[in-house]
């Protein structure tokens, strides 16, 4: 898994990657420009802080998620071990936004107002999502926001449980997905039927559905 962002006006010229969840408690080491933030308990990598990013990528036109390209990343690896750290970053090209389709939405055994839900996505794999969306139900296409994904408002997906019940992504509203003309209220956006299952949600196409 490999997260990044980048907003210059608000943290200055840092390169923010993560590639594990966060745990409750942190510990950080800095050697030169980068910060490593790790799990003080297991030393689990949970992600970098690149300072003066732009004297290794160059300059970055982005103002939120950066999708590094292979030789970017082989730049932070190299990077990385300049400053005797473990240069295991790993490219991550594989689409976090992907047409789902819900095959069964049944009651959450400790919630009446979520559904747990086996959703289709890419190459036939199913994944349990949890859904607080008031017009969840079966036999649906939806936006699948998979783990790894980041939000336009910078929420990251990592697996987790609502309730006790394990959700592996989020079904999104279209609200979330900062569609143009989407409605201001929740629910899935229930996509129409030419959009095809497994594939990448197309954002492009997207900014019509709602004139």
């Amino acid at each position: 898994m490999l997260i990044s962002s980048y907003n210059q006006k608000a943290l200055g010229d840092i390169l923010i990657v993560y590639v594990a969840p966060d745990v409750e408690e942190q510990a950080v080491e800095t050697r030169q420009t980068i910060t490593r933030i790790f799990d003080p308990e297991t030393n689990e990598t949970l992600g970098y802080n690149f300072a003066d990013v732009s004297a290794v990528l160059g300059k970055l036109d982005v103002n939120g998620q950066v999708f590094l390209t292979d030789d970017q990343v082989d730049r932070l690896n190299d990077a990385l071990a300049n400053a005797d750290f473990a240069p295991n970053l790993k490219a991550d090209h594989e689409p976090k936004f992907v047409v789902g389709y819900v095959k069964t939405a049944d009651q959450h055994p400790d919630s009446n107002h979520l559904l747990v839900t086996q959703t289709e996505v890419q190459d036939g794999q199913v994944l349990q999502i949890v859904s607080g969306s008031p017009n969840m139900q079966a036999d649906i296409k939806v936006v699948v926001a998979e783990v790894g994904a980041m939000m336009p408002d910078g929420l990251i997906i990592w697996p987790g449980k609502l309730r006790g019940v394990e959700s592996d992504g989020m079904i999104s509203s279209g609200r979330e997905l900062r569609i143009p003309n989407a409605p201001d209220r929740p629910g899935a956006l229930i996509l129409p039927d030419d959009y095809e299952v497994g594939q990448p949600f197309n954002f492009d196409k997207a900014q019509t559905l709602f004139q």
